[in-house]
Order: structure tokens, then C-alpha cells, then sequence
């Protein structure tokens, strides 16, 4: 049975056209998450996301997507998020 609530951190964070991130965890598992929504929902923090320049500028820091402004996502319920919806594969060998 899957842990349901593992200790895992982003070790790569790309982005992708659409406000879209790709994702590489620390289990060796990568996916492709949007967060269109999130950020249409908008928010102080996430309001600068909807420029492309600055969505573009993500970064890992301590095992979590962040961006240049302070805003970062928790890799745990990120990775909890992308797993439950069947977003996460292990990559071909």
C-alpha cells in the first residue's frame, strides 16, 4: 500500500507553456501539473504568476517550487495531489 503521507521533496521544477509545472520528486517519479487554477483564483502571492516572465523564473529551494517573490508550493501536497489524480509516472529506463 502507498504511504499516504510521504516525506518527499521537488528536486526539479520546470516550466511549461499554460502555466504549467514539470515535476521530478525525490522518489524518481516526474509528472506535469497545472496551476492555471490556483492562480486564477488569484491572491497577492500568486497574482505575479500570471506573468509568464515570472511564472518562467521557478526555482527549487529546500525540496519545494518557490519563486523570486517568496511564494512557494509544499511538496508533500503537491506530491500527495499529482499521485491521488494519477499525474506521477517513473521514468522509462
Amino acid at each position: 500500500m502507498t504511504d499516504s503521507f510521504p516525506l518527499v521533496d521537488v528536486i526539479s521544477a520546470r516550466p511549461r507553456e499554460g502555466q504549467v509545472l514539470s515535476l521530478t520528486f525525490s522518489t524518481g517519479e516526474i509528472g506535469e501539473i497545472s496551476l492555471a487554477k490556483m492562480i486564477e483564483t488569484g491572491g497577492p502571492m500568486v497574482e505575479p504568476l500570471r506573468d509568464p516572465a515570472v511564472f518562467a523564473q521557478v526555482f527549487v529551494e529546500l525540496g519545494a517550487p518557490a519563486w523570486p517573490h517568496g511564494f512557494d508550493l509544499d511538496a508533500i501536497a503537491l506530491y500527495i495531489d499529482m499521485r491521488d489524480r494519477g499525474l506521477l509516472r517513473k521514468p522509462a529506463a
